[in-house]
């Protein structure tokens, strides 16, 4: 047996024993969660909850800031931010700015393959993201928001993680370049679905992370796997030109794009770059 498939072994044995050992959630974003479920908690809990994380408190203020939200008046303090964000977002973009967090290691092939994907994580959210944004302007009735689309599309690729954990613990067999990238294309969306599930999201958020780049699931309407897969396009994740035009001729037909080359006028780009500098 190749090292290779010794690797694919490993992991599907242990995900069919349900013995993989999956991430957690930071406490942080566990506590904002449960704050958040509360019926009674007000913005001002909430508030102090999230003032005990200096990083979460940055990242909030950033995203009150951020342009998407269409406010000209900067925030500077976490109730303001809390404020302008409103309870209903704060436990999705608590639960997104968290994630990052996740994505640790201590051996420098596995921390490498990590940060690569953290950074196109990012890079298909902040196109996923934009594109909602466009959307919702002209389609006010829809069912999706803007807060699914943020967190589903940070956990959109949350399956490389226990991949990359399991290289890590066996760095000199396993923590090769050659075969983790075919690890993570072929077990990434089955260990992202057990993460999902793990983590007590919706059935939504596990569809996203089991299928996102199968492409032979293929939603007649809008949903937020066209958001997910034009971020994977734009950044040049599906590699296959044809399959690309045909996927944005779709999405030009369903109304998520105004034409098939908006995604790359400076625009789109500036729009892009501005909701990424929330997770940067």
């Amino acid at each position: 047996m190749t090292t290779e498939n010794a690797l694919y072994t490993i992991l599907n044995e242990k995900i069919k024993q349900d013995t993989l050992v999956l991430p957690t959630l930071p406490e942080v974003a566990l506590r904002v969660r449960s704050a958040a479920d509360d019926p009674d908690i007000n913005l001002n809990q909430m508030s102090d909850i999230i003032g005990q994380d200096p990083a979460l408190s940055l990242g909030m203020i950033k995203v009150a800031n951020n342009a998407i939200l269409g406010r000209s008046i900067k925030v500077e303090t976490v109730p303001q931010a809390v404020t302008r964000i409103g309870l209903n977002q704060i436990k999705t973009i608590a639960t997104a700015m968290a994630i990052e967090q996740v994505f640790v290691s201590h051996n420098d092939v596995v921390t490498m393959y990590m940060n690569k994907a953290w950074v196109k994580t990012v890079d298909i959210a902040s196109v996923a993201i934009s594109l909602m944004d466009l959307y919702l302007k002209d389609n006010k009735r829809t069912s999706l928001s803007l807060d699914t689309i943020t967190l589903a599309a940070l956990i959109h690729n949350i399956g490389v993680l226990p991949i990359l954990t399991e290289a890590e613990n066996h760095p000199d067999v396993f923590a090769n370049p050659t075969f983790l990238q075919q690890a993570i294309i072929k077990l990434s969306g089955r260990v992202g679905g057990a993460i999902s599930r793990r983590w007590g999201f919706s059935d939504d958020f596990t569809l996203l992370a089991e299928s996102w780049s199968d492409l032979t699931i293929l939603p007649s309407e809008v949903h937020y796997l066209d958001f997910i897969r034009a971020g994977a396009i734009y950044h040049n994740v599906f590699k296959n030109e044809s399959t690309k035009e045909a996927l944005l001729k779709n999405y030009t037909k369903k109304g998520l794009l105004p034409d098939v080359d908006y995604l790359y006028s400076d625009e789109f780009k500036k729009k892009s770059d501005s909701v990424k500098a929330m997770f940067i």
